[in-house]
Formats: structure tokens, C-alpha cells, sequence
């Protein structure tokens, strides 16, 4: 998630987006110290979201005003991973992206699919006025997508926390992008995003950003044990990192 605006170092709170039938355990706030207390490092190294030249390198890259992405870093994405989706589709030109964690993502791809033969956008994230102002910020520059405002449920496949109540979504994904739930719910909360990757076509792509953070390792252990038919590989395209999965059948 990237604002247009400053935007304060901690994530919007999530208060609103709760479901009543989901509480949290002492084992996840237990969970949230230990990986706050040891994830220090790599939050630090987060708060950058790279160079003002980087960021008039990737606006002029995709024909976008010179202002259109005035602040990234901290929980917000940074100049590495949107240039890595920007890389992604320029390549592999996805019919349908799935995003979860809307903000400057969403404009970066929205600009690279019109740019790229176009395609499908769904982007999902809990904060409803969040969502509007997004919204907003593609039309101010020209693009569009379907962003939701999606709060909630309890977490599937046996993961910790919560995730989105997202509804129907295509059959058929080609790109899932996944920059949330926020890691302050719990470290292993996006591991729940697995309940999509049976829809990922042969040949598609997910991609977890953040994904250098120790609550983020132990996703990515997890999934190639549960998932043996993607090839999944660690990249550092930002200052947070990146995994990257491919389905090979």
C-alpha cells in the first residue's frame, strides 16, 4: 500500500476492516513481539523507497508526470519492486493481475498493462476511503482498475490472522501480486494468499513483496513444502526483497 500523500512510518489502522468472528490469540500477539523485536533491521533498511532520480526514472519510464509518485518506503513499496512488476509485464504481458495491498502498485501496473497490451486489474485492500482516493490517483493519471475495498475474514488453509474477503475473482490468475495484510496482524499473515494458487495459470507468477522479513521467510519454507509444483526464488530488486513464484504445471 502507497498513499499519494505523507503518509505517518506506522500502517493505517485496520480497526474497521475486522471481522466480528475473528479475534486475536495471545499466541499472535506473542508472535508480533518476537518478530517486532528481531525484524527491526529490515524494517530500518525499508525506509527507503529509493532516490528521487530512481523514482524520475520509472515515471519517465512509463510516461507518467514527474510528481505522480511523491512518497515511497517505510510500509509503503519502493522504486526496486515496482520496477520488477513494470519488468514483469513489459516480458510476460499477464491477462488478469491480482493485487492485494492497493497504492502505488496499482498505478505502476495499471500504467505498464495500458502500455502493454492491456488486461485485467483487481485490486483489493481493507481501508474503504483509502481505496477511493486511490481510485482518484489512476484517473488523475489516465488509468483505471477494479479496486475494492475488501475487509476481512478469518484466515483460510490453517494460516494465522485474517485475510481478504475478497469475493468472486477470475478463474484464472497471471499475475498475483501480494503487499498485504500488514505483518502487525501476524509474520505469517500474506501465507494465506496460497488459497489462490490453484488458480495461477501454468506459466504465471506471484510475487510477495516484503519478503526479505523473517516472518516472511517462514512463509516462503512453508509454501514450497505445500506447493511443489511452483519454483519459487528470493530476489532483491528493493531494499525489502522479493519471492518470486513460478508455476511450472
Amino acid at each position: 500500500m502507497t498513499s499519494r500523500e505523507l503518509t505517518s512510518f506506522l500502517p493505517l489502522a485496520d480497526d474497521g476492516a475486522w471481522p466480528a468472528d475473528a479475534r486475536r490469540s495471545v499466541s499472535d500477539i506473542l508472535h508480533v513481539m518476537a518478530y517486532g523485536a528481531i525484524g527491526w533491521p529490515w524494517l530500518l533498511r525499508s525506509l527507503s523507497g529509493g532516490s528521487r532520480e530512481e523514482k524520475l526514472r520509472l515515471t519517465q519510464r512509463l510516461g507518467l508526470a514527474h510528481d505522480a509518485l511523491p512518497y515511497l518506503g517505510s510500509w509503503k513499496a519502493d522504486t526496486g519492486f515496482l520496477n520488477l512488476l513494470v519488468d514483469h509485464i513489459e516480458a510476460r504481458r499477464p491477462g488478469v493481475v491480482v493485487e492485494f495491498g492497493a497504492g502505488a502498485s496499482s498505478l505502476v501496473v495499471a500504467r505498464a498493462l495500458q502500455l502493454n497490451g492491456g488486461g485485467t486489474q483487481i485490486s483489493c485492500d481493507q481501508h474503504a476511503g483509502f481505496v477511493r482516493d486511490t481510485r482518484q490517483w489512476l484517473r488523475d493519471n489516465g488509468v483505471d482498475a477494479d479496486l475494492r475495498a475488501t475487509p476481512f475474514r478469518p484466515s483460510p488453509n490453517g494460516w494465522p490472522g485474517v485475510w481478504y474477503d475478497h469475493g468472486a475473482l477470475p478463474a484464472e490468475i497471471d499475475l498475483l501480486i501480494v503487499d498485504g495484510p500488514p505483518w502487525a496482524i501476524h509474520p505469517y499473515v500474506r501465507g494465506a494468499a496460497d488459497s489462490l494458487f490453484d488458480r495461477i495459470s501454468v506459466g504465471g507468477t506471484i510475487m510477495l513483496d516484503d519478503a526479505a522479513r523473517p516472518g516472511e521467510r517462514v512463509i516462503a519454507r512453508k509454501w514450497r513444502k505445500r506447493w511443489p509444483n511452483f519454483e519459487f526464488d528470493l530476489i532483491h530488486p528493493g531494499t525489502k526483497g522479493t519471492l518470486v513464484g513460478t508455476r511450472l504445471r
